[in-house]
Order: C-alpha cells, then structure tokens, then sequence
C-alpha cells in the first residue's frame, strides 16, 4: 500500500543537542500510528519537522507524494496535514465556534466565511462540542479544550492528523470518550499520528507504534511486538510486568 506521509532519514540538531537523529517510518491511509518515548526523546521536534515548524538538517519528508521538506505550516495545511499542540492554544478572546471557523478558512479548501462557519458547526457536533458554539473557548474545561484543538484540526479537512498527547491530563472517563471520537476520526477517513504517555490508550488505538529514544527510533511495530520489546522495556516502560499488562487485551 502507498504511503500517506513518509518520512526518510530526518535529523534534526538545536546546538549541542541531537534531538532527531535519522528517523524513518511511514504512516498509511487510515491508520493510527503512535509515536511513544521518555521525556526528551524528541517526539515533539519531530511533529515539528513533518508539518513544518522546523526545518530539518538531514533526510526528507513526503506527503501524499509530494516533497513538502521545510514547507510552511500554513502551506502544510493546504496539502491536508494538520495538527493540535500539546499545550492547549484556544483563541481566548474568541467563541468556540469562531476557533474552530478560523480552522476552516485557512484549511485545505480555504473556505469562505459563511462556508467555514457551516463547516465549523459540523465539526463541533462530531467532537461534542455542539452546545457549546456560543461559549467563550476560555470558558471550557481542559478536556473541552482539548476536544476544541481537534475540532480546530479536523476544520481544516486533513487526511492527516497529528495529535500531540490529546489524553494529558484527563480523567478516565474523558480519556475514554477522546479514545472514541479518535477511532471514529480514523473511521471517517482520516490518518491519525499521536504523540501519547496514556500506555493502554496508546495500545487500544494503535495500529503501529514508533518508540524514540535520545532522538533515535529504537523500536516500531505493532502494540504487542513493541510492548514486548526487551529494549523499549529497559528503556521506557520499566518493569518487564507493566509490558505483560500492556498487552492484555481490553
């Protein structure tokens, strides 16, 4: 199967400091793949290379077929590769609606105002924020928030989404729900690439799983073969019984 997004020998160094270190994997159309490391491992330079916040000192990145190597974020996005961040970024003086507008209009069909504020409605209903249009984005519990940095996201029509630990911070009940509307995205056509510390939610909704290390990828291969991993063991999760748990089926 062609790949959606490859990524090909990327490197990436701030100073002294090897963050990335020629990294390679590929995502494919409809699949979830989870990104997982310690602290510093460089997951976030990483999402920083592919939609283009930093630009990287070694190998190249394809999207749909294109070389897009350093392009913009802004142009990333009009090819259908878009984002949340892991510190949430609501537009505070703005409503939830007109946060998730702003997605569709600078998104991969540019969508006129009207056009993106339809589009906005939808997308709000689709995370469960439909009766929450009108509210203040600051007004929002974290998990709100979160689920608003996806709908500012998805309003900008990606095939591909990047969530940088979406499940940070929220009670089990609201990572169950997030786990959810993660699977539904996916179903609905979307490719999903996550940065995530949740270990058994990253285990439930991945296809694939890439481990870094020291900005190196130490493992990649499915939830159990990676789980089961004698080095990302001694090097992430520890304790050789949180790996058997890990691969327990849910």
């Amino acid at each position: 199967m062609t790949a959606l997004l490859e990524v090909s020998g990327v490197s990436k160094r701030f100073g002294g400091l090897q963050a990335v270190s020629n990294v390679s994997f590929t995502i494919r159309e409809r699949e979830i793949l989870g990104l997982i490391g310690p602290n510093g491992a460089g997951k976030t330079t990483l999402f920083n290379i592919v939609n283009g916040v930093y630009k990287p000192d070694q190998g190249k990145i394809t999207f749909t077929g294109k070389d897009i190597t350093g392009l913009a974020p802004n142009k990333v996005v009009k090819l259908g590769l878009a984002r949340t961040h892991q510190i949430v970024k609501p537009l505070n003086g703005m409503s939830v609606l007109e946060n998730v507008t702003v997605g569709a209009c600078f998104g991969r069909e540019s969508l006129g105002l009207h056009a993106a504020r339809e589009a906005a409605l939808k997308v709000l209903k689709q995370v469960g924020l439909g009766d929450r249009a009108s509210s203040p984005a600051r007004s929002l519990t974290l998990a709100g928030k979160k689920r608003l940095e996806v709908a500012r996201a998805l309003a900008a029509e990606p095939r591909l989404l990047l969530l940088d630990e979406v499940l940070a911070g929220l009670n089990p009940t609201e990572v169950a729900q997030m786990i959810d509307l993660i699977r539904k995205i996916r179903d609905g056509g979307v490719s999903v690439f996550m940065i995530e510390h949740v270990m058994q939610a990253i285990m439930k909704l991945s296809d694939r799983i890439v481990v870094l290390n020291f900005g190196q990828k130490l493992a990649e291969g499915s939830p159990m073969e990676v789980a089961g991993d004698a080095q990302v063991i001694e090097a992430y999760l520890g304790d050789s019984e949180i790996a058997d748990k890990l691969m327990e089926k849910n």
